[in-house]
């Protein structure tokens, strides 16, 4: 499997609360991120990219578990 499938399947196999930890310790990194760019005029806006594409990665996951929870509440 390709590195990104690698790490999707490990975000899937965490909990929401492990993955809400993530999300928030992940804005944190960014906000960091920016301000090293408007401050001090460096960083990598790589950097600032993969940590923005790994926050959507998460909430999207959080979000198929939550469409997946109400469908279940719904057929029964």
């Amino acid at each position: 499997m390709s590195k990104a499938r690698d790490e999707l399947n490990i975000l899937r196999n965490l909990s929401d609360e492990e993955l809400l930890r993530r999300v928030d310790e992940l804005k944190r990194t960014l906000f960091a991120l920016r301000s090293l760019v408007k401050i001090e005029g460096k960083g990598n806006s790589g950097q600032i990219r993969n940590a923005k594409k790994e926050i959507a990665r998460i909430l999207t996951i959080i979000r198929e578990r939550q469409i997946s929870k109400e469908k279940n509440t719904y057929k029964k």
